[in-house]
């Protein structure tokens, strides 16, 4: 280390400081390295970060806490909520590694955390601002949308649960289109689910007003509970309804278990092969952290077995998704759409989730650093309070605690196949509606790609959510 304090004052030093990357460690003896930090570019900054992450989340898995404290500290020098997008994310992860250091004395982490209001309506809000500033969950109601009016097509009386009614542009948009039906709308009655009885107001009046304007017959029943706690019961399915359910981002939560097994470590990953991947990762000239990312220079890091196992057995137990997958398939509905991120959130062990949400959320990052300016504070609030709080729940949270259990594609038809529903394909027509909506957002970065008869929501090559139909399949 002294010789590299002394390189760096001389002049005729021409590498990067980076090189040196794999010589060091995190320890007291370090201090920090700030004065030749500051002559980062950008892009060694964001792989020095992503090395300060990937060292101090080990530490944090074999219960090194000097060590990751220390790690802490450095990362904060650099990290930053209003910076570029690799400072920007890793003030989310830090945050959420400190997070899951405190929850280690849970008086101190209580104590902390005492004065927090309750940030339901916070989420609410971020969701709403991420609808607006990224098309994904306008995509998804498009393609849900027209899954729909296919299946409903002919049907003099409708019924549509959706899972989380907190945004009624969804159903205004389908309002609209049955009213444009030629054979006239039906009759439509919507159960909307939410926890608060504001938004299911809200939801009420929109819709309510909207179907007057466009005189078609409509009932909104709202039921005031969590998706965990849902009575099928009070769904109130009736003789003659043909049924749609509409599921956008929520089936994931009730794979919570609250089983303590999961609570295991991660071993952690040799600084040997740490600096072998690393210094690959000099040698690249990326433009983007998920481009930096996908070069597979993380600890030589590849999907886990878990995630790509296709066996039965690959599938964690989880009685309530199976409870609530079970109680609709015996209402016979005519289509479910279901809309989830497509990522392995929910692995075994910490690191193998750190791993994975870096992937996923940098390429969020990267969508809103190439689409909206630095300084937005619509920016700033769905990074920290969508993002950011997504990340602390796969990272620092374990057992019934952790809510943000991502899966991906082949997981989730898996557990629908075993719950007996049938896939429906998507049409072309519902691609082709994607794709105009792409089209006039005006940004490059997104694409829709079709597998396995589902659609796929990608940000340049990575995809981020999947849109998948289904159909209740009896057996003779």
């Amino acid at each position: 280390m002294a010789r590299m304090v002394q390189d760096e004052g001389s002049s005729s030093v021409t590498s990067s400081p980076l090189q040196f990357f794999s010589l060091m460690s995190l320890s007291p003896s370090l201090g920090s390295p700030y004065p030749w930090l500051r002559e980062l570019k950008s892009e060694e900054r964001g792989l020095y970060l992503i090395h300060l992450i990937l060292s101090c989340a080990n530490h944090v898995a074999a219960g090194s806490l000097e060590n990751a404290n220390i790690g802490l500290e450095q990362i904060s020098h650099l990290a930053s909520p209003d910076g570029d997008t690799m400072q920007r994310i890793a003030a989310y992860f830090t945050e959420a590694l400190a997070d899951r250091i405190l929850k280690a004395w849970p008086g101190l982490h209580k104590a902390l955390n005492s004065t927090r209001l309750c940030s339901i309506s916070e989420g609410i809000l971020a969701r709403k601002l991420f609808f607006e500033l990224c098309p994904f969950v306008k995509l998804s109601f498009v393609i849900t949308n027209q899954a729909i009016l296919e299946a409903m097509e002919g049907e003099k009386m409708v019924h549509i649960i959706d899972l989380n009614a907190a945004e009624p542009a969804q159903w205004i948009a389908l309002l609209q289109a049955l009213s444009a039906r030629p054979d006239g709308p039906p009759h439509l009655r919507i159960t909307g689910i939410h926890e608060q009885k504001e938004v299911l107001d809200q939801t009420a009046l929109r819709l309510t007003e909207e179907a007057e304007k466009l005189d078609i017959p409509f009932q909104f029943n709202p039921i005031i509970c969590k998706l965990e706690n849902l009575d099928v019961e009070r769904l109130r399915v009736k003789t003659g309804e043909a049924l749609a359910i509409s599921s956008v981002l929520q089936l994931h939560s009730l794979l919570a278990s609250d089983d303590e097994n999961a609570r295991k470590k991660s071993p952690p990953v040799s600084r040997s092969s740490n600096s072998v991947n690393l210094q690959r990762a000099l040698q690249m000239n990326q433009g983007t952290l998920g481009e930096l990312l996908e070069k597979d220079m993380v600890n030589g890091y590849s999907p886990s077995p878990d995630s790509a196992s296709s066996s039965p057995a690959s599938l964690s137990t989880s009685p309530k998704m199976e409870s609530l997958l079970a109680a609709l398939w015996g209402l016979s509905p005519k289509i479910m759409v279901v809309t989830e991120q497509e990522s392995n959130h929910n692995g075994s062990t910490f690191m193998e989730r750190l791993l994975e949400a870096l992937y996923f959320y940098a390429s969020l990052f990267d969508c809103l650093e190439s689409t909206i300016s630095r300084n937005s504070m619509e920016r700033i609030k769905v990074e920290k309070m969508l993002f950011g709080e997504e990340i602390k729940n796969i990272i620092a949270c374990e057992g019934i605690e952790r809510k943000e259990r991502h899966e991906k594609l082949d997981k989730w038809m898996q557990r629908f196949d075993f719950a007996g529903f049938g896939r429906v394909p998507m049409s072309y027509y519902g691609h082709l509606q994607a794709k105009r909506l792409l089209q006039n957002y005006g940004c490059d970065g997104y694409n829709i790609k079709e597998e396995n008869g589902c659609l796929v929501l990608c940000w340049q090559d990575r995809s981020l959510f999947s849109v998948s139909a289904w159909r209740c399949r009896r057996y003779d």
